[in-house]
């Protein structure tokens, strides 16, 4: 797929609408910028999505637990937090179109743009040289590549200092020097740039001016935190451990854009793992490692992943990297992978009074652990695994299909049963058949239309496995299971169901 494919996007757009996947949210009322809903499939995936998370984080390891904690909280965590005073985007607009952007947003684009040149000079050079190809000799060798990626390195260089200075006047200086025009006016009339703080406010109380001012959480993290010893103490838990939390997060996101993977209101997969001080950054490898393992197991491939260590660093974290993925619109950050130090427990007991720490009976001394933070979108994620997924596909015959090549843990349907006409007692032998299912599977029964059609449609919303109920099935209980991935097909006994399809559904992750 190529790094920028809006073909590709557009098509991932509209298969998720047309199948009952996400819709746009209030869509009679014209919708709602940057809000989606999830239709009756798109649920099914994201719920899986959720599940296999928490049995990788939770069930998989015995030191890590998980809780649910309130969107809504107390107001001054997010004054400790420094979501209050630091939550903030740069942004600048153009006077001529009067739109809005994200000045970092604006300097990222651009430097994906050279990196797209990059790309282009590999792509052309592994058509030339095939096999051959080296690509770590080419991109350390080929003079226009080593030219794109001094321009990168010097922009990354003034960009990562005038973030970490807050240097605002200097980010519009950045985005003047490299030319960078207003996509709808195409003109260089930009203002200042200054902050915005992305939060969410609200009122909690009956009387408007005795009410006090809350916040819509922006992140999952901070209810972790303040739970800290609340699941420490009850849990009797020991250093190391960890608590995933899934929950909404709500930002309010003056770009939002690329569909779902940037919306003022999503959903995330936090994990907070305490640990000695001392021992973080072996921590941090860890889970590094471990979190890219985890998206490997889905079946996406390896080249669609890449780490992205921080240029800045946030002043709390002593290390940082983001795993990206190849989305259609080029790499994007899907998880973060976080060393936060003692930031978040210490600021929490400064601010509330009380001693956020760890008695290690090993070391015979109390102390604030270290955090390694891991933070997933569930959103983001949903739209990795299904814009891989959707591909169109030539057959022998010259016909194309439409199939949605889901991992089949993760597919809504796991299989769908299909009587092979609506007559002769088939159709009381497949419902009989997706009754034995049914409490184990989520499967769909479908009687309409020719028996090539429905293959296809359960192809489209990516089912991984037809079960066909045909005359033979009468005679020797046994049915046709078709594979969405080859379209091969076995016979399988009817008794025997059940076990075919926990062989083909079992996780993958260690």
């Amino acid at each position: 797929m190529a790094t920028n494919n809006e073909d590709q996007f557009k098509k991932v757009v509209a298969h998720a609408k047309e199948y009952g996947f996400i819709f746009p949210s209030s869509e009679i009322y014209d919708g709602l910028a940057a809000v989606y809903d999830y239709g009756q499939l798109g649920t099914e995936l994201k719920n899986n999505i959720k599940q296999y998370w928490w049995r990788a984080m939770v069930q998989y390891h015995e030191n890590i637990v998980g809780i649910d904690s309130a969107i809504f909280m107390h107001p001054r965590i997010w004054k400790a937090s420094g979501h209050v005073d630091a939550f903030n985007d740069p942004l600048i607009d153009n006077r001529d179109s009067k739109k809005r952007y994200r000045a970092d947003v604006l300097i990222e684009e651009h430097i994906a743009k050279i990196e797209d040149k990059i790309e282009k000079e590999c792509e052309k050079a592994r058509k030339r040289f095939g096999e051959a190809f080296d690509r770590q000799q080419f991109v350390s060798t080929n003079a226009r590549v080593l030219e794109h990626q001094k321009q990168i390195d010097e922009i990354k260089e003034r960009y990562g200092r005038c973030m970490n200075d807050n240097d605002l006047t200097g980010l519009k200086q950045l985005i003047l020097d490299l030319g960078i025009v207003c996509p709808i006016s195409g003109t260089r009339n930009w203002t200042d740039v200054r902050q915005f703080n992305l939060m969410f406010a609200t009122r909690m109380g009956s009387v408007i001016d005795d009410s006090d001012t809350l916040y819509l959480r922006p992140e999952t993290a901070q209810g972790i935190f303040v739970n800290f010893l609340n699941v420490q103490k009850s849990g009797r838990m020991k250093v190391p451990f960890g608590i995933a939390q899934i929950g909404k997060a709500f930002r309010n996101e003056i770009v939002a854009r690329q569909f779902i993977f940037r919306m003022r209101e999503f959903e995330q997969m936090e994990m907070q793992f305490f640990v000695r001080p001392g021992t973080e950054l072996e921590w941090f490898k860890y889970w590094k490692e471990e979190r890219l393992k985890w998206h490997l197991s889905l079946g996406l491939p390896a080249d669609s992943f890449r780490y992205h260590d921080h240029e800045k660093l946030a002043h709390y974290a002593n290390a940082a990297t983001d795993i990206e993925f190849r989305f259609p619109f080029g790499f994007k950050e899907l998880e973060g992978v976080h060393s936060r130090t003692d930031f978040d427990l210490s600021r929490h007991s400064e601010f509330s009074g009380k001693k956020l720490q760890y008695y290690d009976a090993e070391l015979g001394e109390a102390y604030t652990p270290y955090v390694i933070e891991t933070s997933i979108g569930v959103d983001r994620t949903f739209l990795a695994i299904f814009s891989h997924a959707l591909k169109e596909e030539q057959l022998e015959d010259g016909s194309t299909r439409t199939v949605l090549n889901l991992p089949p843990m993760l597919a809504p349907y796991k299989a769908a049963v299909l009587p092979l006409v609506k007559k002769d007692g088939l159709p009381e032998k497949a419902r009989s058949i997706v009754d034995m299912l049914k409490y184990d599977y989520m499967v769909q029964y479908d009687e309409k239309d020719a028996i090539g059609r429905r293959y296809r449609r359960q192809d489209a919303i990516g089912t991984p496995f037809c079960i066909t109920v045909d005359n033979d099935t009468l005679q020797d209980d046994t049915v046709t299971v078709r594979l969405r991935d080859t379209m091969q097909q076995e016979r399988v006994a009817t008794a025997n169901l059940q076990q075919f399809l926990s062989d083909h559904l079992r996780p993958k992750v260690q």
